[in-house]
């Protein structure tokens, strides 16, 4: 298969034509909204159709990175000019994406055939595959240890040398893994199909412990690094968990918003980002050990994946094309 980076002027010039109604519209709500996170903008993600899934930063260049599952792309953003600058097509239902700056290397990782796509550099040139087996997902980079995470298959994460190019180490779990975290020399894990964390030591690549959950569907986790805790959403019932990193004993849970997939710590002002299906932000206020619920933020049906950037202070919502057409929703926190 090739990979053509396209420069997408008709996506381009539409968005171009739609910004200023959207910026207006964003001006309207910056000015009647006294909540927590403002909406500072929409970008226009084009002709993009189906499932949006996790993004990524290169934050030298200010450019986010989408996977655009569904029309087998991943879009690059110009968070600066605020527009599409490129477009990565021919991908297999790119759900992962990572941006590893010492080797100025974007890694995408497909669930259709389980590939790691790696493109080098401004201009996004495919630089080689790395092949995992199946259901390639979520990306971290371990910038201390120099490794690429990943996690994919029936239950593995694979750690990847961005030099080489190759694995170099494998851990086996017990079911496939959803969002993780890596924490110094530890790593915890979602396992929303054995309903479970587990805890891995990131050098061995052995499992430490096993946290069994009582809820289901723990697909989104953050770490609380200023409290030593480890915080985890769930679909069913729609919860968010607070648990200790010593010994995964639960600290507090409240109820959140459904169809949840991301969640992010605001350490800056001790805050929660939830981004849910349903539509909603939900935004908590961490006191110690509890969490209050201080708003819920509409957003769009399906706009259910997020990234939050402390150095741009920004929360990033993809919102899938339906009601409107595919875009990413730029929040600003206040204060």
């Amino acid at each position: 298969m090739s990979y053509r980076v396209s420069h997408p002027l008709h996506r381009i010039v539409a968005g171009l034509a739609s910004l200023t109604v959207l910026a207006c519209s964003a001006a309207s709500a910056q000015s009647t909204d006294k909540g927590p996170l403002e909406l500072e903008t929409k970008i226009l993600l084009g002709d993009v159709r189906g499932r949006i899934d996790h993004m990524a930063i290169d934050l030298n260049r200010r450019r986010l990175f989408v996977a655009e599952l569904g029309n087998d792309s991943v879009g690059v953003v110009d968070l600066a000019t605020r527009g599409v600058v490129r477009t990565i097509t021919g991908l297999d239902e790119p759900q992962g994406v990572g941006y590893e700056p010492s080797t100025d290397t974007l890694f995408v990782a497909n669930a259709r055939d389980g590939s790691v796509k790696l493109f080098k550099g401004n201009a996004y040139k495919a630089t080689g595959k790395i092949e995992l087996g199946s259901d390639s997902d979520n990306i971290r980079i371990d910038s201390a240890a120099k490794r690429v995470v990943i996690g994919y298959g029936s239950g593995a994460l694979a750690f990847l040398d961005p030099l080489t190019r190759s694995k170099v180490l494998s851990a086996r779990l017990k079911a496939h893994p959803e969002s993780f975290q890596i924490v110094e020399d530890r790593i915890f894990v979602n396992l929303p199909d054995a309903h479970a964390v587990a805890v891995v030591d990131a050098k061995a690549g052995k499992q430490l412990a096993n946290w069994p959950m009582d809820k289901s569907g723990n697909f989104a986790m953050a770490v609380d690094h200023d409290r030593d805790h480890l915080l985890v959403a769930f679909r069913s019932p729609p919860y968010l968990t607070v648990f200790s990193m010593a010994d995964g004993k639960p600290v507090a849970s409240t109820e959140t918003c459904g169809d949840v997939d991301d969640l992010f710590v605001d350490s800056k002002r001790a805050r929660v980002y939830i981004s849910c299906g349903t539509g909603f932000v939900d935004v908590f206020e961490i006191n110690g050990g509890a969490i209050r619920r201080l708003a819920r933020v509409p957003t769009s049906v399906g706009a259910r994946t997020s990234l939050f950037v402390p150095e741009l202070d920004r929360l990033v919502v993809a919102a899938r094309a339906g009601a409107g057409p595919a875009a990413l929703w730029i929040f600003k926190p206040i204060p």
